[in-house]
């Protein structure tokens, strides 16, 4: 099964909790009135659209309906589409654009965070990269051992410290690794500590500091990683971390597993961060970049 196919079925949920439901209840109405935009917002909210994207899509599909002057409610279907592709908008890449580039994994335990760094160093390997990781999660002391399994079934190397090691050395040494083997990315798996976002920040500047010195001019990406059942509550997450550090995307797990992808598009409003990868199942190639276009298809297709 390809990847798309994965993401089809994968969204399957959410597609029932949005477009299940609306057909439903648009077979229920026979006139577009506000009592029919009441229950649509409803809807949307329920399926983690969020209050704000859910207040955007049924703004614009209230001026639609009078420019267009629909009567039908079968044409509120399409035209609901159409407002969810626009606020999903084009996506945004990863910056790997020098030799090393950096990518910074942040994010609570039990998230997916570990599976999602050895989901990532897999698929930049596949595309042809040379990759190294760093267990700079060095306060959890299982961290390291589960992340070397990951990265054993991905084909790349992690350095490591032991236990309770400063995860900037663990960063020095990494970085080190990284220049005298010429790899193209180095991916550095951090502490998911958020209830003390100073501990949290200052560990972070440090190891920026490093990373400055030993890796000058190095392109970098900050990913937060969420998990998408945890629906809003990934949002007010995203929201704190943000005050600990300089988010460039999110990735986002277990949309196989929740009738909560409506996040996505709750993320893209409520926080202008866009999505760079989203993890569909446990398998190792089960997480994919976030493309836009594919996401609305696999959400929409019949």
């Amino acid at each position: 099964m390809g990847f798309f196919d994965k993401l089809k079925a994968g969204l399957g949920k959410t597609k029932n909790a949005i477009f299940g439901k609306i057909d439903s209840l648009l077979k229920s109405f026979t006139k577009i009135d506000e009592d029919l935009f009441d229950e649509l917002e409803e809807l949307l909210i329920s399926a983690d659209v969020g209050v704000g994207a859910t207040t955007e899509i049924l703004d614009n599909l209230r001026i639609k309906v009078k420019e267009n002057k629909i009567k039908d409610c079968a044409q509120i279907r399409e035209q609901l589409k159409e407002e969810i592709r626009a606020l999903l908008g084009d996506g945004r890449g990863m910056d790997l654009s020098t030799k090393p580039s950096v990518i910074l994994i942040i994010g609570v335990n039990g998230v997916g965070k570990t599976t999602s760094v050895g989901k990532i160093a897999h698929e930049l390997k596949s595309q042809g990269k040379k990759v190294v990781v760093a267990a700079a999660d060095t306060f959890r002391a299982a961290a390291a051992e589960q992340l070397s399994i990951w990265c054993d079934r991905a084909g790349v190397p992690m350095i490591s410290q032991g236990a309770g090691a400063d995860p900037a050395a663990v960063v020095f040494d990494a970085a080190s690794a990284v220049k005298s083997r010429g790899a193209d990315v180095l991916i550095i798996d951090t502490a998911g500590r958020l209830h003390n976002k100073k501990n949290l920040m200052n560990e972070l500047a440090k190891i920026d500091r490093v990373i400055s010195k030993e890796l000058p001019g190095a392109a970098r990406e900050t990913l937060l990683v969420l998990d998408a059942t945890t629906g809003q509550n990934a949002v007010v997450q995203a929201k704190e971390f943000r005050e600990a550090a300089d988010i460039t995307g999110i990735v986002l797990t277990k949309l196989d597993g929740t009738a909560k992808g409506g996040i996505v598009l709750s993320i893209n409003k409520e926080l202008g961060i866009p999505v760079k990868f989203i993890g569909v199942g446990e398998k190792i190639d089960d997480m994919k970049p976030f493309v836009p276009a594919e996401f609305a298809q696999a959400l929409f297709e019949d």
